[in-house]
């Protein structure tokens, strides 16, 4: 009886983890999209490096997000890891389609859902081996 109230703590405190994670990377992509709009409205750069920027911006905080939530976790990194990066996404997408009236997915999701999801590998991997 005892395996099985570890076993189902177990699972809870996974789910909390991946939830927080993605909590803490849509939080710092927030973040850091404000501080990229700034830069793009009092400086010269050019409006064309917006897509690439957001990738990036998106993949950096996915892997934070990840790193922090699976270095309490300890294990199963790179699974929850991709979780982290598909609810992120799933996330943004969702509220995206709520407020973009066209909103449709091309290649340029299709990139962020594999890059969201490569990033939150690579941060539960850095996550659970960092000491």
């Amino acid at each position: 009886m005892e395996k099985i109230s570890n076993a189902f703590e177990s699972k809870s405190s996974n789910i909390k983890r991946v939830l927080i994670g993605s909590g803490i990377s849509i939080v710092i992509t927030i973040i850091g999209l404000l501080v990229f709009a700034c830069l793009i409205t009092y400086t010269k750069i050019p409006e064309n490096t917006i897509p690439t920027v957001t990738i990036i911006i998106a993949a950096v905080s996915i892997a934070v997000g990840t790193t922090i939530e699976m270095q309490n976790l300890r294990k199963n990194g790179i699974i929850n890891g991709s979780l982290i990066g598909l609810i992120y996404i799933l996330t943004i997408y969702l509220i995206s389609s709520i407020f973009e009236k066209n909103f449709s997915l091309n290649n340029y999701s299709f990139g962020m859902i594999i890059a969201s999801i490569c990033a939150g590998a690579l941060g539960g991997i850095i996550g659970v081996n960092k000491k």
